[in-house]
């Protein structure tokens, strides 16, 4: 019988950044109340399954929707940089059309190429070390599962890479909400299923950052 291995990607619960600003990689950027009502029902969410490794991006957000999974499992947290949110060169601007970034004629010179992109980390750069991260997950916990907690642009580049399809995307119609988990399922090294789940569903409604916080 082919061994079975699962890697789960959890994305971070929302985020308080009342000031709205793209946060990127700043840090001190915490869970808020509601995003660690998401870290604890996404924890739930695994109950029951085999997870012997739970490693997450070194962000406080991050690190802080791990813990109760960690807790829950009785396993420590990892760290793995690779996990991180994409770079970005409008890290600590607003992004709101009129109030933002399209207000500022200064930023227009990173806009010009969608398909790198231009304003930060290329997607390919973000998919192969996503890549390695699951692949180092996945030899951790063999024959177990694995939950990663990751970033929404991450996770999307690496399944969009998995799936063969192009990275050019529009970010509103990304399948990553918030609490949000994306497993991977590999029958000995070989990837046989993504399964998409969000057990935080009614918790994002309640968020007024919704599915691009």
């Amino acid at each position: 019988m082919t061994e079975r291995t699962i890697v789960h990607l959890l994305r971070h619960g929302e985020v308080h950044n009342p000031d709205g600003v793209l946060y990127g990689r700043l840090p001190d950027f915490h869970l808020s109340d509601l995003g660690r009502e998401m870290a604890q029902r996404a924890a739930e969410s695994t109950e029951g399954r085999d997870i012997s490794v739970v490693t997450a991006s070194p962000l406080d957000r991050a690190q802080e929707t791990a813990e109760p999974t960690a807790e829950l499992h009785g396993v420590p947290i990892g760290t793995d940089d690779d996990l991180i949110e994409a770079g970005n060169i409008f890290e600590g601007e607003t992004v709101g059309v009129g109030d933002g970034i399209l207000k500022q004629p200064k930023l227009w010179r990173y806009l010009y190429n969608p398909f790198k992109p231009s304003w930060g980390e290329p997607y390919e750069e973000i998919a192969q070390r996503m890549q390695r991260a699951v692949d180092r997950a996945r030899h951790q916990a063999r024959g177990h599962e694995a939950l990663l907690v990751s970033h929404q642009s991450p996770i999307w580049i690496l399944r969009l890479a998995l799936e063969n399809r192009r990275f050019v995307h529009d970010p509103r119609n990304r399948q990553c909400s918030l609490a949000s988990i994306t497993s991977l399922m590999y029958d000995g090294d070989d990837l046989s299923a993504i399964v998409y789940t969000e057990p935080c569903a009614d918790l994002v409604a309640r968020s007024s950052k919704g599915v691009g916080a």
